[in-house]
C-alpha cells in the first residue's frame, strides 16, 4: 500500500487491509491526516500532531460518516491551531464526543444481545459502573479520561472488594476500547500501564462455596427430604450428577434430551463459550428424566416453574439456604472436579471437558477434535455412583 501519496475519495472507499498480521495499514494524506485500515474493514481517520511538544494522535471518527473533505479540513484546522500554540482537542466539541455515560450505554447495548442470561449481566453491568465509575468518569468526554482518572476510581476499592474493582477496571477497559475502535482516542487508559500501577496485595479471590465432594451425597439426601417443589428438587439433583451450571439446567427442554443414546445436547445459546455441549447421562440421570417426564406440563421445558415458565435462578440457592447447605449452587461443580482429582483415574482433559472448558491451550486445542465423549460417559457413571448413597 502506497503510504506517501494523496487521498482521493475512490481510493478511501475502495481501500482494503493488506492482510499483513502487523495490526491496522495506515494511508497518509495533507496536514497530519492519517486514514487507518483495520484488519476487519474498518477505517478511522487520525490527525498525528505535535502540541505543546508532545506527539498526539487525535481522532477525527470513522469513514464513511465522517468524509475525506470533513477529516481533511479538520485536519487543516488541527495543524493550523497547533502551529499557533493553541489544542487542537479544544476544537473538538461535544456533539462530536461522547461522554463516558453515554459510551458505556452504548458498549452495553452492543453486548448485551449476546449475553444469554436474561439481562442479569447487563444489570451488572450498569450496577457497577453506576456505583463506582460514574461518579469520578461519567461526565467526562472519553478523550479526556486517563489512567490517573481510572486509578481514581479503583483504588478506594481495590484492597477490600479485589474482585469487584476487578471487573469494574475491565468494564472500563471495554468501553475505552470501544473509544479507541471509533477513532476518538488511541490508548485505554485502563490497560496495561495501569495493572504495573495497582497494588499486588489485597484480598484474596474468594472462590464459589463448595462442599467437599464427601459430603455431596448427604447434601443430596436432605435437598430431597425437603418439601420444595419437585422441579426444585429434580433439577438440584440433575444439576449435580451432570455438573452442570445453573442457566443450562433451568432451561433445558425435552427436545435436546436422545433418551435412546443416553445424551443430553445443550445448545451453543445457553453455554458460557457459546458451543454446542454434549452430556452423557447416568443411569440416575436417567430416573430423574424418567420422574420428570411424569410431570410434564407441555411447555417443553423438563423442570418448567409453577407456572410453567423455567425455574429463577434464585430458587435453587434458596433451597440450599433454607436447608442449611453450605455451598453456592455453582460449587457442586467445584466439588465434582475436586473428587475427579481426588478418586477417580481420568486423565485431565477429559474432566475439563465434562465441565465443558475449553483448553487454553490453542495448539492443542487445535489438534484435539474430539470431545471424548465416552470417556466422559464412564467418568459421569462413576460419579453418579458415589453419590447415589443419598438416595438408597
Amino acid at each position: 500500500m502506497d503510504k506517501k501519496r494523496h487521498l482521493s475519495a475512490a481510493f478511501v472507499k475502495g481501500v482494503r487491509h493488506s492482510g499483513k498480521p502487523y495490526g491496522p495499514d495506515k494511508c497518509y494524506d495533507q496536514h497530519g491526516l492519517i486514514l487507518r485500515v483495520t484488519p476487519t474493514g474498518g477505517k478511522q481517520w487520525i490527525w498525528r500532531g505535535t502540541i505543546h511538544g508532545k506527539r498526539l494522535d487525535l481522532g477525527l471518527g470513522g469513514w464513511p460518516y465522517v468524509s475525506l473533505s470533513e477529516a481533511r479540513q479538520a485536519a487543516f484546522d488541527y495543524r493550523k491551531l497547533a502551529r499557533a500554540g493553541g489544542d487542537p482537542r479544544s476544537l473538538r466539541s461535544g456533539q462530536d464526543v461522547p461522554t463516558f455515560a453515554d459510551a458505556a450505554k452504548t458498549v452495553i447495548g452492543i453486548h448485551e444481545p449476546g449475553w444469554k442470561d436474561g439481562g442479569k449481566t447487563a444489570a451488572q453491568w450498569r450496577a457497577s459502573l453506576r456505583d463506582y465509575a460514574m461518579p469520578r468518569l461519567g461526565k467526562m468526554r472519553v478523550t479526556e479520561i486517563s489512567t490517573s482518572d481510572v486509578m481514581a476510581v479503583l483504588l478506594p476499592i481495590w484492597n477490600e472488594k479485589r474482585e469487584t474493582a476487578r471487573r469494574v477496571r475491565q468494564r472500563i477497559g471495554a468501553i475505552m476500547k470501544w473509544a479507541v475502535a471509533q477513532g476518538y482516542r488511541q490508548d485505554n487508559p485502563a490497560g496495561d500501564a495501569i495493572g504495573a500501577a495497582l497494588p499486588k496485595n489485597g484480598v484474596a479471590k474468594k472462590h464459589h462455596r463448595a462442599l467437599p465432594h464427601a459430603k455431596v451425597a448427604d447434601a443430596i439426601g436432605t435437598i430431597r427430604a425437603s418439601r420444595a417443589h419437585w422441579a426444585t428438587v429434580a433439577a438440584l439433583e440433575y444439576l449435580i450428577l451432570t455438573a452442570s451450571r445453573s442457566g443450562e439446567v433451568r432451561k433445558a427442554r425435552w427436545d435436546e434430551v436422545d433418551l435412546d443414546t443416553a445424551t443430553w445436547t445443550v445448545p451453543a445459546d445457553r453455554m458460557k463459550m457459546q458451543r454446542e455441549h454434549r452430556v452423557p447421562l447416568s443411569d440416575k440421570a436417567l430416573q430423574i428424566l424418567a420422574e420428570a417426564r411424569k410431570w410434564s406440563d407441555g411447555t417443553g421445558f423438563i423442570f418448567p416453574s409453577v407456572t410453567g415458565r423455567p425455574l429463577s435462578d434464585n430458587t435453587l440457592s434458596k433451597l440450599l439456604r433454607e436447608r442449611g447447605i453450605q455451598a453456592v449452587v455453582h460449587g457442586f461443580r467445584s466439588s465434582f472436579r475436586d473428587w475427579c482429582a481426588e478418586r477417580s483415574n481420568a486423565p485431565r482433559e477429559v474432566c475439563e471437558l465434562a465441565l465443558a472448558h475449553v483448553n487454553a491451550d490453542r495448539v492443542e486445542a487445535a489438534y484435539m477434535r474430539s470431545d471424548l465423549f465416552e470417556r466422559r460417559r464412564t467418568l459421569m457413571q462413576s460419579w453418579a455412583d458415589y453419590i447415589s448413597k443419598a438416595t438408597v
